[in-house]
């Protein structure tokens, strides 16, 4: 991809971009991090031998594509000092809730923006992104947007910008989720007796094993749990302590307090 990409902010899920970037979608040479902290500066240089700097308007007047990649109570001061971009540079914002029109404002322009909600395992390579994009971007900057997603493991586009609010419960702090209950099942495996080192390998490969064969199964989600739940055994016993304390309600709460605060950040953050 013959791009040259900026970043602004050289954190976590920056880096995880640029890891998946490097080499083949786009080369390092290629790629500028405005970073404040000379030692961040310094890690980002030797893990990627990308060029550096901490002067935001530096990657403006550099980049092509440039990934908005700060904390969202950050973003207004940031995005409104910005100078130097050209009137097609594509903005990418990773930052929770920021609305594309508040991003327009403090930029002063109509530059097209796509909006993304990643998440961690972006970390790895195995991330879930969706994409909602402004009326002013390009099927080729659309394309672009979702190759650099897709460099760190799916990308999806959405069809409404209040669909990444939905997007933040399911899958941006959906991680957390599924990381409390492989915690819980290894914490009791450990107490009914199995070593540390056994529950956490066991308990992995059953969350990774789960997900892949949901994923490749032409069967649903019920009829998967059906056939893992013979009656009168053990699963079945499980399944039955699971739903009379209500675990799916559950989930549905926490998934409605997340929606529910992502949405508000978005009020809070985006004036």
């Amino acid at each position: 991809m013959q791009i040259n990409a900026g970043f602004i902010g050289g954190g976590n899920m920056a880096a995880s971009l640029i890891g998946g970037l490097i080499p083949d979608t786009v080369p390092a040479s290629n790629i500028i991090v405005a970073e404040p902290r000379d030692e961040r500066r310094n890690e980002l240089i030797d893990l990627f031998g990308v060029q550096v700097t901490a002067d935001n308007n530096i990657v403006c007047q550099n980049a092509d594509v440039i990934v908005l990649a700060v904390k969202p109570q950050l973003m207004s001061d940031v995005v409104q000092q910005l100078e130097g971009y050209q009137d097609q540079t594509l903005f990418i914002s990773i930052a929770a809730g920021i609305s594309i029109e508040s991003l327009q404002a403090w930029l002063g322009t109509h530059n097209p923006v796509v909006r993304v909600m990643p998440n961690t395992p972006a970390l790895v390579g195995y991330g879930a992104s969706a994409l909602y994009a402004s009326a002013s971007v390009n099927n080729e900057q659309k394309e672009i947007a979702e190759s650099m997603l897709n460099a760190v493991g799916i990308s999806t586009w959405v069809n409404r910008e209040s669909d990444l609010d939905i997007v933040t419960a399911l899958s941006g702090s959906g991680p957390a989720y599924f990381m409390l209950f492989i915690k819980a099942l290894v914490d009791k495996a450990i107490q009914a007796g199995l070593s540390e080192a056994v529950a956490n390998e066991l308990a992995m490969q059953t969350a990774i094993g789960a997900a892949t064969l949901a994923k490749l199964s032409d069967d649903d989600l019920t009829t998967l749990i059906q056939k893992v739940t013979s009656p009168g055994g053990t699963t079945a016993k499980a399944m039955e302590v699971l739903n009379n304390r209500e675990v799916p309600e559950i989930i549905a709460e926490a998934f409605d307090a997340a929606q529910k605060r992502s949405e508000a950040m978005a009020e809070e953050f985006s004036h």
